[in-house]
C-alpha cells in the first residue's frame, strides 16, 4: 500500500473517531478501529495507531456511563 493511501486511511479513521465521540459512537468508533487496522499495512503506522486508540475510546466510552 502506498504511503499516501495509508495517510488518507489514517486521517479518515481519526476523523471518524472524533465524530464518534458525539454521534453514533458504536458505529463510528468501530469504523475507526477497522480503518486503523487496515492502515497498519501501510508505512503510516502512527496515524493508524492513533485511529485505533481513539476509535476504541469512542467505542467503549458510552459503556462506562
Amino acid at each position: 500500500m502506498k504511503a499516501s493511501l495509508g495517510m488518507w486511511i489514517g486521517w479518515i479513521g481519526i476523523i471518524l473517531a472524533v465524530v464518534g465521540f458525539f454521534y453514533y459512537p458504536m458505529f463510528l468508533g468501530g469504523g475507526a478501529v477497522v480503518l486503523g487496522l487496515i492502515g497498519l499495512t501501510s508505512p503510516q503506522k502512527f496515524l493508524a495507531w492513533i485511529s485505533i486508540v481513539l476509535g476504541a475510546i469512542a467505542f467503549f466510552l458510552p459503556m462506562l456511563q
